[in-house]
């Protein structure tokens, strides 16, 4: 590497350390360069979500969205070293660089206001997001040759978001959004004003225990897709889909009260299912692998 691209590649993975910590420390069961090109993935993503959760007036938000989409298609040619790190990444991995796209797609959603009226409204907003991200990172893992492997990712990067979505509704409400499907609401009786601190009625625990099984159901449908990834990655996703997964367990257990404050998984839980990864993906290093991909 080049001085300017080690540089480019320092400053992605100090965005990663700083503003995302438990992801940061995730990735470190990957092997040195994947973890690269992931803080490179994770910053150019940061950054797209930096603008539409920042303080800019709607309009500047969109403006730079737009200008966000001018610098990626105009990738080799830039200075700025999230994006000269992104670039050589691309050259390295297969990446599908027009998920970066699809997250400016999903941003711009936010940024709008925009609704979702049924679950395949809400679906449609979690590929731009997550899917995207997923899709993303498949290019990175590496994985088995399989006619549905970026579906897998596709429907885990769902999964996520879901249960992102559920773990934050106080705060996305505090912020002015509200990614639960109208036709939910409807279905269980749920009015915005049910959906307030303090207090958790019937119709909200009914829906809410709706929601979590859904997103059961998307785990699971995601999970056979975490043995097609090479065998360097399988722990890191692994243990991602694990502690994700465990925070559906979480709104359980809290009585889906996730209107009083936000659930997560326990730190025993969380060593429980980390440390043996850590312990695997270290070992795992010191033999070699035959890439499947």
């Amino acid at each position: 590497m080049t001085g300017t691209l080690t540089d480019a590649y320092l400053y992605c993975e100090n965005v990663t350390k700083t503003e995302a910590r438990n992801f940061y420390y995730g990735i470190r069961l990957l092997p040195a360069d994947k973890r690269s090109v992931l803080c490179a993935v994770y910053a150019l993503a940061r950054r797209v979500d930096d603008i539409g959760d920042g303080d800019l007036p709607t309009g500047e938000k969109l403006e730079a969205l737009g200008a966000l989409r001018t610098d990626l298609a105009g990738l080799d040619g830039s200075t700025d070293p999230v994006l000269v790190a992104v670039a050589d990444a691309a050259r390295r991995f297969p990446l599908p660089l027009g998920a970066f796209t699809e997250l400016i797609d999903g941003v711009e959603m936010d940024v709008t206001g925009r609704t979702y009226a049924t679950f395949a409204d809400l679906v449609e907003y979690c590929r731009c997001v997550a899917g995207s991200v997923g899709r993303l990172c498949l290019g990175v893992f590496g994985s088995k040759p399989h006619p549905q492997a970026a579906e897998y990712a596709d429907v885990l990067g769902i999964a996520l978001q879901q249960t992102n979505i559920l773990r934050d509704i106080r705060e996305d409400l505090g912020n002015g959004r509200i990614y639960l499907p109208q036709e939910d609401l409807d279905r269980f009786g749920v009015i915005r004003a049910d959906l307030a601190p303090g207090r958790t009625p019937p119709q909200v625990r009914e829906l809410l225990a709706f929601e979590v099984a859904r997103t059961r159901r998307l785990y699971a449908e995601a999970e056979p897709g975490i043995d097609m990834l090479h065998p360097s990655s399988r722990d890191c996703i692994r243990t991602a889909f694990e502690l994700y997964r465990g925070i559906l367990g979480a709104v359980e257990k809290a009585d889906y009260q996730v209107l009083d404050r936000r659930v997560g998984v326990p730190l025993p839980r969380r060593f429980r299912v980390a440390v043996p990864a850590l312990v695997r993906a270290r070992r795992a290093r010191g033999r070699p692998t035959t890439p499947t991909s």
